[in-house]
């Protein structure tokens, strides 16, 4: 099968998400102005550069009470900065409940439950108990093709490790099994790993 966007795919679901697997989940807490904690999930997250360590979130979607966007963008254009939380699969769940659509003065730290912690280096909240969590200021928002598509890019000023997860000096992802995104309402968590030597090692 072959098809252009441009045309439709004629299928039940869109493709798109199920082929660009597995993505990743950064569960990005901000804060707004009226000091309120937002908590939501996005799969279009990954790492774009080492030195310095910095990050990246696209948001599809918009709600009715932000202009073309969401609270998560709305907030950090704010505040300029955000938190990255690690999503393990034993708070799937949680992780779920904070994707609902709520109001903007509604936090989803207490609509699923979620304990805060304080960030080190930014104004803003983590959650407690994730394997990992990435304080960052925001570099740029850049406006993409389509109506309320928006891409943020942080740099990242204080990096959190659960104790637990760090074993021999190495941060051990098999302690925790991150979870991934994967197409239409499916999901995946990390077990087993196996490691490659590169050709120049």
């Amino acid at each position: 099968m072959f098809y252009e966007p441009k045309n439709g795919h004629g299928l039940p679901h869109n493709p798109f998400n199920a082929i660009v697997t597995p993505r990743p989940i950064g569960w990005i807490s901000t804060r707004g102005k009226d000091g309120i904690d937002n908590l939501a999930p996005y799969s279009f997250f990954n790492a774009t550069a080492y030195v310095p360590p910095q990050v990246m979130f696209s948001s599809t979607g918009t709600k009715s009470d932000r202009e073309g966007t969401k609270d998560s963008v709305s907030n950090i254009r704010e505040s300029g900065v955000f938190c990255v939380n690690i999503v393990e699969y034993a708070m799937r769940d949680a992780m779920n409940a904070s994707s609902a659509t709520i109001p903007a003065d509604v936090s989803e730290f207490d609509h699923a439950g979620l304990t805060r912690v304080e960030c080190e280096t930014i104004p803003c909240a983590r959650v407690d108990g994730v394997p990992a969590a990435l304080e960052c200021t925001l570099v740029d928002v850049v406006k993409l093709r389509g109506e309320a598509n928006y891409l943020v890019l942080g740099e990242v000023t204080g990096i959190y490790m659960r104790d637990d997860c760090l074993k021999d000096g190495v941060f051990d992802i098999t302690s925790y099994q991150p979870l991934t995104r994967l197409g239409y309402r499916d999901y995946s968590m990390i077990t087993d790993l196996f490691s490659l030597a590169r050709p120049d090692d």
